[in-house]
């Protein structure tokens, strides 16, 4: 098959053209590397059967050209982590709104199956026990900046399962719980990223807030898993389903992991929420995904423990 990945030279993107590529697929990429990077796709650039166009999805010819030619749309690009989108908002809301607009209404002309890469900031403040696809949504207010966010990427969502019903599109909807490993960049706001550097630097490791507030983090490979078997799942258009891992951790235990996994002196300090992304930000105590929809409808089970994907991301940043 011919996949078209948007967002394919960053972190997610650029692990999932591997995968296709290893399984013998062609793989076509657009990205703009405004937060991806030619780095990432290093190692698959000279394959035959890989094209990469350094555009933006927003060109409407050139997006036409690449889903022409394509058997499925992977769409990954969006503005992406925190501290992005709180430095840049306007630029958020107008890729991740406008970019998924453009890309579902090309999709349809060509009438080409897409998966959808939303997140888990959809859920908003809901912080309860093993959140379903279908729990409500608790944002907070408009003058906070990373609601804007989790606003656009429920847009998303609604744009997708709008052009499944009326225009009877093939359109999967993926939304991912904290993904992790080689290659995410401690730039954006990703927290094991940025503390692992922290720690092989000696320099403090920091915890935002009390620390108290738990996640579950899911190894890319694992994340992948579930993209691909939703993908080739006749029966997964028209749905929503989380893809993650239900392993919590508190963020100051997870400090304590990453401290002693890198054999680092750092010391662990806190940082007020405010002084680490801005004035009124809001965070959630939790965030754990049911994951019984995925595993029904493709068996999907994550195999990597939270000491393995530490294990393997000290390993990629000492390298």
């Amino acid at each position: 098959m011919k996949y078209l990945i948007t967002g394919g030279a960053g972190f997610i993107g650029s692990h999932l053209a591997e995968k296709l590529l290893g399984s013998g697929h062609d793989v076509n990429i657009i990205d703009d590397l405004s937060t991806g990077s030619l780095e990432n796709i290093s190692g698959i650039r000279n394959s035959k059967k890989f094209h990469c166009t350094i555009n933006s999805i927003m060109n409407p010819d050139v997006m036409e050209d690449l889903v022409a030619k394509t058997d499925y749309v992977v769409h990954l690009a969006a503005a992406v982590g925190v501290k992005y989108v709180i430095d840049n908002p306007l630029l958020a809301l107008e890729t991740n709104i406008n970019g998924t607009g453009l890309v579902l209404s090309i999709c349809n002309k060509f009438k080409k199956p897409v998966f959808i890469a939303s997140t888990s900031e959809v859920y908003g403040k809901n912080d309860k026990d093993a959140l379903k696809e279908d729990d409500d949504r608790l944002l907070g207010s408009t003058h906070i900046s990373r609601w804007g966010y989790a606003a656009s990427k429920a847009v998303d969502e609604f744009l997708g399962l709008a052009y499944f019903r009326e225009k009877k599109l093939d359109v999967t909807i993926g939304r991912f719980f904290n993904i992790v490993g080689p290659r995410q960049s401690a730039r954006y706001g990703m927290v094991i990223p940025r503390m692992v550097k922290q720690a092989l630097l000696g320099n403090p490791i920091t915890v935002y807030g009390d620390g108290k507030q738990k996640r579950c983090f899911t190894y890319i490979d694992d994340a992948l898993e579930g993209v691909v078997g939703l993908m080739n799942s006749e029966t997964a258009p028209g749905e929503i389903f989380n893809i993650g891992n239900t392993a919590e951790v508190t963020i100051e235990e997870l400090a304590g992991r990453i401290k002693k996994l890198a054999n680092s002196r750092s010391k662990i300090v806190y940082v007020p929420y405010e002084k680490a992304y801005e004035k009124g930000f809001e965070d959630m105590k939790r965030r754990k995904p049911d994951l019984g929809k995925i595993k029904k409808f493709t068996g999907y089970h994550p195999k990597h423990g939270l000491n393995d994907i530490l294990t393997k991301t000290i390993e990629y940043f000492e390298a």
